[in-house]
Order: C-alpha cells, then sequence, then structure tokens
C-alpha cells in the first residue's frame, strides 16, 4: 500500500473521532490537531508522523476515552508507522 493510501486513510479515521460527539471533548481536539499536523507539507511525512503518533499514544491512555475510540487511534497509529520519509 502506498504512503498517500495510508495517510488517507489515517486522516479519514482522525476524522470520524472529530465527528462523533460521543467522544470526549480532549480527544476529539487531539485528533483535530493531529489532521492539521499531518496536513502540513512544510514538513516531512515521515516527521508529521511521528508527531502524531506521540500525540495519539498520549490520548489512547485516557480512561475516559470510549473502547471504540481507542481502536480507531490503535489504527490510526498504526496506518502511521507505516509511512517513512
Amino acid at each position: 500500500m502506498s504512503g498517500a493510501v495510508q495517510l488517507k486513510q489515517a486522516l479519514d479515521l482522525l476524522r470520524k473521532l472529530v465527528e462523533d460527539r460521543g467522544i470526549p471533548r480532549n480527544i476529539r481536539r487531539m485528533a483535530s490537531e493531529s489532521i492539521e499536523i499531518l496536513s502540513d507539507d512544510r514538513l516531512s511525512i515521515g516527521l508529521r508522523a511521528a508527531n502524531v503518533i506521540s500525540k495519539l499514544d498520549e490520548v489512547s491512555l485516557d480512561p475516559n476515552a470510549p473502547l471504540y475510540a481507542r481502536t480507531l487511534i490503535w489504527q490510526v497509529i498504526a496506518l502511521l508507522e507505516q509511512l517513512k520519509d
């Protein structure tokens, strides 16, 4: 799978998190920030992915995160871990 496809899939999953009102606001905000980081072409794709993985890894530990939200976050992390410069 190409990096562009993985990036698109990751962005789609992050948008699902942002749009779901059943997910706590801090997690939706982190997903929104992650979309902005991934969309910023000034940094390399590997660096953008690493920055977002770090943020999402932190928020995935939130005890208030519903299980399905955690699953989406882990899916995004798995996609982003495959992106290299």
